[in-house]
């Protein structure tokens, strides 16, 4: 039997959506496992610089990059535009690790008040985006015979959470993404998975306790009593990262929460 390749040290991982509570842990951990980072914000774009000095200064920093860049994730031109300045920072094609991140989920209580502007941009930033990033970082993938992608989905690919039925409808998408992304390139050495995180605090949609209260997302409401942290949903994205032999699946990170 072959060597088995899981190392991620001296890969390069893109983290989209790197300003915020998950795609910042992730970078923490990735880091801290000898990947250089590729890190993009949408218009805040001082938490990431903040998170770049944090880990360059960092002990076993030495001969890994950082690059940050900005980018509308729901604009074509714009990931585009990422890849070009990848190749440029970093000297390769694409990224060997994406850990796609970035999303939108504005809560709304139900389709009556969705409008088809709010569903089209959800699904732009949601699914769409993540189609593209896997798109354009395959090739490279493809030709070193090695990748990990892992796209960051919700218990509402489900069904279930606390918006309305177009943030389950992009993130079942993903899901269905995945999952035939994972079937077609497993024999090149590329696996594809996603965490579907539910009631995650510190983050952009949830930041605490006190913000779902009265609400089915209610900490009440979650078996383990607590809101999930973003260190969690990176736990298990960097176990992803470090198993080869998982493909193909969604991890469920929600307390119990069915």
């Amino acid at each position: 039997m072959s060597k088995v390749d899981n190392e991620i040290r001296g890969r390069l991982a893109l983290i989209t959506g790197a300003s915020g509570g998950i795609g910042s842990a992730c970078a923490r951990d990735l880091w801290a496992n000898g990947a250089s980072l590729a890190l993009t914000y949408f218009n805040n774009r001082q938490p990431v610089e903040e998170l770049a000095h944090e880990l360059l200064k960092s002990p076993g920093s030495e001969g890994l990059r950082i690059s940050f860049h900005k980018v509308d994730t729901g604009s074509a031109e714009d990931i585009q535009r990422l890849f070009l300045e990848i190749k440029k920072q970093h000297g390769q094609d694409g990224p060997d690790i994406l850990i796609s991140n970035a999303g939108y989920g504005k809560r709304r209580n139900g389709i009556l008040d969705v409008t088809l502007e709010e569903f089209d941009y959800m699904i732009n930033v949601n699914l769409r985006a993540s189609f593209l990033l896997a798109k354009l970082s395959i090739p490279h993938m493809e030709a070193q015979k090695w990748g990990r992608i892992v796209f960051v989905s919700s218990i509402a690919a489900q069904g279930g959470g606390i918006n309305a039925c177009h943030y389950a409808a992009s993130k079942a998408g993903l899901t269905g993404l995945m999952k035939n992304l994972a079937m077609k390139h497993a024999k090149l050495g590329i696996t594809v998975n996603d965490i579907a995180p539910a009631m995650i605090g510190e983050t952009g949609m949830i930041p605490g306790a006190a913000f779902v209260e009265g609400t089915p997302g209610d900490v009440k409401n979650i078996p383990v009593g607590r809101l999930g942290t973003p260190q969690e949903c990176a736990n298990a994205v960097t176990m992803l990262c470090r198993t080869g032999y998982i493909t193909g699946q969604s991890i469920l990170l929600s307390g119990g929460l069915k």
